[in-house]
């Protein structure tokens, strides 16, 4: 029998406690294992090899698995008109796929498997503070992804994802407890502790006033009267109307009203990606130059489309990592701009007060203390650590920004080191590993070097593919970054081949989050169980209610809506609600 040990017991037992119940107790997280210094060895975080106490829910009855019920296998959410914009309703459901691309499904394996983990990730939430100086929204001729209609209800769009891990009734496959939720990457938009803030508060729960600037109101590009913007509140005939976008009167009052998060009541890790780390994403952090204009008063809402052709192109390229001709373009722009209120809350985030951030008890939540991230890190000056999922299941969560500038990612040698280590130890002690970052394996291609650790060589995803394939104790390499849904087979000799699991962000259409779930089927195999999820808002949509159910409501539709948006983000049938099969190491 399988070394891993299940974090719940057999399924066929728990059927009957479960229902009988109608609750389910959530215990994990034995302590956190070792981190890692700069020099390759391990530094104890304190209160590790300790059980970390973590607070239970009481979830509804459970159903007889397996069950559909507020998961993508019920329903997702689907146009109901085909011209103008474009209302949603409930759609049809996502079946399931099974896939044998590393090893054929056995017959029987239902009624033999045994549950191990469950677990929830979440991915590029891309909580937005939408009046943030140093935002590019004026870019958006040359990409979707500058400025979003449904961008100022990012946060009433998290809290609604939060909601509907809470009312999960437990895995959906196997009934096992929910034992976490793992975000990898792009909590943040654009490294700012505005929204720092906001993102931990919705994760572990509190009152939240997603504005910045003016206490009294909305001041950015969605009250500018410029035309290049969906202005709501406003007669104005903008773009987004000519294209039938409502008026909604009250809308940008509403956004940034105040809201409560009820938290998870999971515990929950955080992996850090290129949005947390970087200003604007892609340029390295700490200009004088960038963080004075971040908290000033002054803010730039349109652009010459020649002049940002020109910008965007390097951007893609990678070809301004330090941010030199933004920075000279934002200069010749001064007159060009408005005035905004100065806000000192929206200043950029160092990697230490990242970790900080996660570390302060105000923000634990359910635990565990730092979300993965220890004292130790913040001694060693890194973001990756490892965590405990089951006895022998072990979860890696890495670092793959790059500090010298640009969106896409890599791993520097001293972190790529530690990864084999910790894969050799696993394989050692017959454990396996679920990888965790934010950049996928074909976004790892800057090589840029660290300006913190100079000679210190970068590492794209090719070699991280080949190190993960040189253990059995792979399972998965799960991951964000794209905004799509993708799953891709990595086959490797000798039992070491894993799945590679993609995942779309919550902040473009179709916002999902994904339920994994690991089972021995006791024939010398493993399955991976994916099934995605949307936030607890309904599909259908009433301009007039501007609640925070409604705003959430009113963001997915809004993104299904947005102009330029990308249609293939929910990926093919085979990348959303899956059995992922594979041997055995």
């Amino acid at each position: 029998m399988s070394r891993i040990r299940s974090v719940a017991t057999s399924v066929r037992d728990r059927r009957a406690f479960l229902a009988a119940t109608g609750a389910v107790s959530l215990s994990a997280g034995i302590g956190l294992a070792l981190r890692p210094d700069r020099g390759g060895s391990t530094v104890p975080a304190a209160g590790e090899g300790q059980a970390v106490a973590l607070s239970s829910r009481q979830a509804p009855a459970a159903p007889l698995m397996p069950y559909t019920r507020g998961t993508s296998l019920a329903s997702v959410a689907a146009p109901l008109n085909s011209t103008g914009f474009r209302r949603l309703g409930d759609g049809p459901a996502w079946q399931r796929v099974v896939r044998g691309d590393l090893a054929a499904p056995k017959a029987g394996r239902g009624e033999r498997r045994t549950a191990l983990a469950a677990f929830v990730q979440f991915t590029d939430l891309h909580i937005v503070d939408v009046q943030h100086p140093l935002r590019y929204e004026y870019l958006r001729a040359q990409t979707a992804s500058a400025w979003r209609p449904q961008e100022s209800l990012s946060v009433a769009g998290a809290v609604s994802l939060v909601e509907r891990v809470n009312a999960l009734r437990g895995a959906p496959v196997t009934g096992s407890p929910l034992h976490f939720v793992m975000t990898t990457g792009d909590n943040t938009d654009n490294n700012a502790k505005t929204e720092l803030d906001w993102f931990l508060k919705a994760m572990s729960g509190g009152r939240i006033t997603p504005n910045s600037g003016d206490p009294k109101g909305y001041e950015g590009v969605q009250n500018s009267g410029l035309k290049l913007y969906w202005q709501p509140d406003a007669d104005v005939r903008d773009g987004d109307k000519q294209l039938g976008f409502p008026k909604i009167d009250g809308f940008l009052a509403a956004a940034v009203r105040e809201l409560r998060s009820p938290g998870l009541n999971l515990p929950w890790y955080s992996t850090v990606g290129n949005h947390d780390s970087l200003p604007g994403g892609c340029y390295a952090p700490g200009d004088p130059f960038f963080a004075e204009y971040a908290v000033g008063g002054k803010k730039l809402m349109s652009l010459d489309e020649t002049i940002g052709a020109a910008i965007w192109k390097n951007v893609k390229k990678g070809g301004d990592p330090k941010g030199s001709a933004f920075k000279d373009m934002l200069k010749s722009q001064a007159r060009k701009m408005r005035s905004v209120t100065p806000d000192e809350g929206r200043a950029p985030f160092t990697a230490a007060e990242y970790l900080q951030a996660h570390l302060d008890p105000a923000h634990t939540g359910p635990g565990p203390i730092g979300h993965g991230y220890s004292q130790a890190n913040l001694a060693a000056k890194t973001q990756y650590y490892t965590f405990r999922i089951a006895e022998d299941l072990l979860g890696v969560s890495l670092d793959s920004t790059d500090p010298g500038g640009h969106y896409e990612g890599s791993l520097g040698t001293a972190q790529l080191r530690w990864l084999e280590r910790t894969l050799k130890a696993a394989e050692q002690n017959k454990e396996h590993v679920i990888v965790f970052s934010h950049h996928t394996s074909k976004s790892m291609r800057n090589l840029r070097e660290d300006p913190n650790h100079p000679g210190e060589r970068r590492h794209g995803g090719d070699e991280v593919l080949a190190l993960l394939g040189s253990y059995r104790s792979t399972l998965a390499w799960v991951n964000g970054h794209s905004h799509k849904n993708n799953i891709t087979p990595h086959p490797a000799p000798g039992n070491r081949s894993f799945w590679e699991i993609s995942t779309a962000s919550h902040i473009d259409f179709p916002q999902l989050a994904r339920v994994i779930e690991v089972v021995d089927n006791h024939d010398g195999t493993i399955s991976l169980f994916t099934t995605l999820i949307e936030s607890a808002a309904p599909h259908r949509t009433d301009f007039a209610d501007l609640t925070q159910t409604g705003l959430a409501a009113l963001y997915r539709e809004l993104s299904f809506n947005a102009p330029g948006s990308r249609s293939t983000l929910s990926g093919d049938p085979g990348d959303r609600n899956t059995e992922l099969v594979l041997s055995k190491g």
